[in-house]
């Protein structure tokens, strides 16, 4: 694994990949910190400048993560990477660490500007919490790029890795919003979750090659379905209204910039990382295997 993070930080520094992108986070959040906190005399960094710097973010995670395994692809060098002595999850885990190490550099400057506002006075709680959504940040920010990671093993196209990854983020982003559009109730929860049903019975039957079995999630997940109807219908708006919150990747970050810590919310973005990064894993052990 070391190996594999070596060689891919390196890649990112080799061209000018590495240094734009750095330089593009950098600069954004630099601008917001001498307009906002030093101009002004702010001392919340967390909301004047990590949380304005988000739709920065939002482009930033599909073109660090765009070329993790579709260049590898597209290039056919994945058959080396596959063939070597190192695992599956070495590999996945290697990319993976050397984006959050690329991604690590922008939040060291950012640290640096908090210490600017301590030596300015600004005082330990403002400081701490400070360092606080930086914490936050870079963790959403780990878990963004493992979503990604996993769009771009999925395609050798590098293009459709970063519009699929900046759709992917952008939804998330937009959750929140969404969710406010309409009010949910039973019945429209079934329709929705009958639909994501049959995505993943079409899936499984796909990946299987069997019909047989795909016919069989969706008749089972739809007798499941039908009896929560039945009986217990506010267990499907539950369901769904927990989906939902679990599809907004961006709310447990802005709890952080309304100086509220919480210990779940990075335990949350711990999780989605680490989903993520088993399901790249399976993907590509099957393609090894195939």
């Amino acid at each position: 694994m070391l190996a594999i993070f070596k060689r891919e930080f390196r890649s990112y520094f080799t061209g000018m990949m590495g240094p734009l992108l750095t330089a593009f986070l950098a600069v954004g959040g630099g601008l917001y910190f001498y307009a906002l906190n030093l101009t002004n005399g702010l001392t919340d960094f967390g909301y004047y400048t990590l949380y304005r710097t988000i739709i920065l973010f939002i482009f930033y995670v599909p073109v660090l993560t765009m070329r993790s395994f579709a260049e590898e692809r597209k290039n056919r060098t994945d058959q080396l990477l596959l063939t070597s002595p190192v695992s599956v999850g070495g590999i996945v885990l290697g990319k993976f660490f050397a984006m959050c190490a690329v991604f690590a550099l922008p939040c060291v400057l950012y640290a640096g500007m908090i210490l600017v506002l301590w030596g300015l006075g600004a005082g330990a709680a403002a400081v701490g919490g400070a360092f606080a959504c930086l914490l936050c940040y870079y963790l959403l920010g780990c878990a963004a790029i493992a979503i990604g990671e996993y769009i771009s093993s999925l395609t050798e196209n590098q293009i459709i890795a970063a519009v699929g990854s900046l759709a992917a983020i952008l939804a998330a982003y937009l959750m929140p919003s969404l969710q406010t559009l309409y009010s949910t109730g039973s019945t429209q929860a079934l329709v929705i979750f009958l639909v994501v049903l049959a995505a993943a019975a079409a899936a499984a039957g796909l990946r299987s090659k069997s019909f047989a079995l795909g016919c069989g999630v969706f008749c089972a997940g739809t007798l499941v379905l039908g009896a929560a109807f039945m009986l217990r219908p506010a267990w499907l708006v539950t369901a769904f209204s927990a989906v939902l919150d679990a599809l907004c990747l961006f709310v447990p970050f802005e709890d952080f910039v309304g100086l509220s810590f919480s210990v779940p919310a990075l335990v949350y973005y711990l999780t989605v990382a680490a989903l993520f990064l088993f399901l790249t894993a399976q993907g590509v052990e099957k393609r090894r295997w195939n």
